[in-house]
């Protein structure tokens, strides 16, 4: 008798759900669902089986990978009203890949066992182009058993997979720490420009001088010159929103709050985000940050 190929349902084929989705699909049997119209579409243009519903997309999956925004998306997906937890078959595994919060996972992890689904906690980095590539970094929480059911999929996606503990959460207490400083490198660097640019020196030529040096980060590199574009008119392109770092760096704050550890510099980091926030600039590209700092693109005077 034929064994049915392993097969994975992707919800969420957003910026990140869907090059993840294409990737996977290269070698394996991929299900995809996005209550978005267009993404659906875009989809079923690369080649992906969609569906109407969530629960029709995970039937009979080997692997589910939730590529959703935030704890309640999370929530909603496997418990709401239209929830796929019921649809979900005895010894699948789901693999939870965005930043949610250790709270959340542990939450959710509780209430998939006691259906015979284990959780993969699986916070994932690097981006769309990354994503497509099989170049992510991924951070994984979870049983051995878990860990061997999920391994098809993580290892399609991940250039780099750490596994840094055996249990739900420990994936996301990494990624926590992950996103602390990046959020606190994002406002630096858009900081440190702003002076750039105020004392009169050419932004791109300094970019590059400071990334030659002890100064050098990979958000001062991958964000520098968006966060230069971000007060054109048009803005930057948006490849990572400026609202995620809202919710990430909360999640942060509050992490450290949970353990009565003092983070005063991610908390300076999440006023800047959430100021930016207030302004509007929510689904704008997280370099728009810059625009807290210096509303408008400063004039030298000498």
């Amino acid at each position: 008798m034929t064994s049915q190929p392993y097969s994975v349902a992707v919800l969420g084929l957003g910026a990140m759900g869907l090059p993840m989705a294409i990737r996977l699909a290269s070698r394996l049997a991929v299900h995809g669902f996005d209550i978005a119209a267009e993404r659906l579409r875009l989809a079923k243009e690369a080649g992906i089986l969609t569906f109407d519903t969530a629960a029709s997309a995970v039937d009979g999956a080997d692997a589910v990978l939730l590529a959703v925004r935030n704890a309640e998306q999370l929530s909603a997906v496997l418990f709401g009203a239209d929830g796929i937890a019921p649809a979900l078959k005895q010894g699948a595994v789901v693999i939870m890949t965005s930043t949610v919060g250790v709270d959340a996972v542990l939450d959710v992890a509780e209430r998939l066992a006691v259906l015979g689904v284990d959780l993969v906690d699986a916070p994932l980095s690097g981006g769309p182009v990354r994503a497509g590539d099989g170049d992510l970094l991924i951070v994984v929480g979870a049983s051995a058993t878990a860990q061997t059911a999920a391994a098809p999929v993580l290892n399609l996606l991940a250039s780099t997979l750490t596994v840094v503990g055996d249990k739900p959460g420990d994936g996301q207490a990494l990624k926590t720490v992950n996103q602390l400083l990046c959020g606190v490198h994002i406002a630096a660097a858009a900081e440190a420009l702003a002076l750039a640019q105020s004392l009169g020196l050419d932004p791109a030529k300094t970019i590059e001088a400071l990334q030659a040096g002890a100064a050098a980060s990979f958000m001062l590199g991958n964000r520098g010159p968006r966060i230069l574009q971000a007060w054109d008119p048009e803005g930057a392109e948006v490849l990572s929103r400026l609202d995620i770092f809202v919710k990430d760096l909360g999640i942060v704050t509050s992490a450290a709050r949970a353990v009565s550890l003092p983070t005063p510099l991610a908390a300076a980091a999440e006023q800047l985000f959430l100021q930016g926030q207030a302004q509007g600039h929510g689904a704008q590209d997280d370099s728009a940050v810059i625009t807290v700092i210096a509303p408008t693109k400063p004039v030298f005077h000498s």
